[in-house]
């Protein structure tokens, strides 16, 4: 574990990574506690004018036209926190909250917001407590940030509501501060808006999904070479001569990374020793890095958008650097809900590509001398027939998920926030999708890897062989009779999703892309 100390200017993606997944403390910095205390001298100098300020001394939404009188500003803030905490069904991820509530950080550590020092230690504080807020699936439409996720984290720092403590047990957030030794906040002028009015939610989970992906893309270019392998395809289309001339940069990094898997084979180019000799391999095989790059450029698209949105403050209104308090549109989450859609579209294509590779090695037809369903006794045995159907419902739902959030919208607040993002959505989707194309990569290790095994008297490449072994070792069985084919395909996830494949492969290719 390490700590991460949080300064004005942003924050980065492994920074998110280490709070959300690994449990990093985070520190803020002096500089940071500075700019925090600059900017609320210039709130409290603006909440003392008859003056009304939106976010300082008016009413919120559709209701900013009310101002609001001094004795009643706290009750305000409170209100704005626990009204919005309206969130329903399923609980979110550990690993998202404490993403969401890192992000929220950031912005408030970046001095425009107007919140006190003391209020960004509490996050800090409950964020190394090991506290974490119970946030519901659905509340956020994207836009003014994902406002009823981040209300309930608020809620927490007020020591109120439910949060998970570092047991795992849920109980009231007033409970867990006590015992943390932190005090509850009590919020004054703009801190309960500026505590909710963030993309922060649908930037953690894009920042982890672009993560996840990178790793999973380069797992599916090690089984696209491995079916490429067990399908005695020919490796001569990876010729690195052939990709620059369509210079696609992940096009070129997926052709590489397949090459380099099947350096050394005794499976590839076997064309002309069958009875009806190819001419060229199917699609779903011979264009595996045309598909799988275009997938890596728009991660590559997604990351930057995210490290722009990683670098901003998020918030409305905003102190500048001038003194001014501005309203403004900056909470809107469409940039993050545009990227966020495009993954889900990726994903869907790279997993049904994978899919159908998968089938090509199951089809007696088009297998190239492989038994049908790669079965130990065909008719007997139906072998790994229904591992496909598997996969196809997989990849069947991963194209409805593909159905853009960002596309729609959805009035609220009495027509005064009349266009939302939907970006929340956009990122929850892009999570079972995620989650959807490892089991669907794991399939196709499944079925090529004993495909490859059933090429008796031919000498896999020497990274399949490692692949093969560790997979093996790893509880994924090989070939043989029908079984209960479940933990089979469970441990051919767990081996994908743990990133052992990779692991095991690299050390005999080099660091792949």
């Amino acid at each position: 574990m390490h700590t991460v100390v949080m300064g004005t200017s942003g924050t980065t993606a492994e920074d998110v990574i280490a709070v959300a997944r690994q449990g990093a403390r985070v520190e803020l910095s002096a500089e940071a506690v500075e700019a925090l205390a600059r900017a609320r001298a210039i709130v409290d100098a603006l909440a003392a004018k008859p003056e009304p300020v939106y976010g300082v001394s008016t009413g919120f939404g559709a209701l900013a036209s009310r101002h609001i009188s001094p004795e009643l500003r706290a009750q305000l803030q409170r209100n704005i926190v626990r009204s919005h905490a309206a969130g329903m069904g399923p609980r979110v991820e550990r690993e998202v909250v404490r993403a969401l509530m890192f992000l929220r950080l950031k912005t408030v550590a970046s001095g425009h917001t107007g919140v006190r020092p003391e209020v960004a230690q509490t996050m800090a504080d409950v964020l190394n407590a090991g506290i974490t807020p119970v946030v519901h699936e659905y509340g956020s439409l994207g836009c003014s940030g994902d406002l009823a996720p981040l209300s309930h984290c608020a809620l927490t720092l007020m020591g109120e509501g439910d949060a998970e403590g570092p047991d795992g047990v849920v109980r009231p957030a007033g409970e867990l501060l006590a015992e943390a030794g932190i005090t509850p906040v009590e919020l004054r002028e703009k801190e309960g808006l500026a505590l909710l009015n963030g993309t922060d939610g649908m930037l953690g989970m894009l920042v982890m999904a672009i993560a996840d992906l990178n790793k999973l893309y380069t797992s599916a270019d090690i089984t696209a070479a491995l079916t490429l392998e067990a399908l005695l395809g020919t490796e001569k289309v990876l010729a690195p001569e052939l990709h620059a001339i369509r210079p696609h940069p992940g096009q070129g990094a997926s052709a590489a990374n397949m090459a380099a898997v099947l350096k050394g084979s005794g499976l590839t180019g076997h064309f002309q020793e069958e009875s009806a000799p190819r001419v060229q391999d199917a699609y779903s095989v011979r264009c595996a890095p045309q598909v799988a790059g275009a997938g890596r450029d728009t991660i590559a698209h997604a990351a930057l958008v995210a490290s722009r949105e990683l670098a901003a403050a998020v918030d409305n209104p905003v102190v500048l650097p001038d003194g001014r308090v501005e309203s403004n549109g900056n909470f809107h989450g469409a940039p993050v809900a545009y990227v966020l859609d495009f993954l889900a579209i990726v994903a869907a294509d790279l997993g049904s590509i994978a899919e159908r590779r998968t089938d090509r090695l199951l089809d007696k037809n088009r297998s190239h001398g492989l038994p049908p369903f790669l079965a130990d006794d065909a008719g007997v045995d139906s072998g790994l027939m229904i591992a496909q159907y598997t996969q196809a419902a997989l990849v069947s739902e991963m194209k409805r998920l593909a159905v853009p959030a960002s596309a729609d919208s959805i009035p609220s607040s009495a027509m005064q926030e009349d266009h939302v993002s939907m970006g929340w959505s956009a990122a929850r989707k892009l999570r079972t999708s995620i989650d959807n194309l490892t089991r669907i990569v794991a399939i196709e290790l499944y079925a090529a890897t004993r495909a490859i095994e059933l090429r008796h008297g031919l000498t896999p490449a020497p990274a399949s062989r490692a692949a093969i072994a560790a997979a093996r070792a790893a509880g994924v069985e090989g070939p043989g009779p029908d079984r209960f084919l479940a933990p089979d395909l469970a441990a051919a996830d767990a081996f994908i999703r743990s990133g052992a494949l990779l692991a095991a492969v690299e050390p005999v290719t080099g660091t792949l892309a």
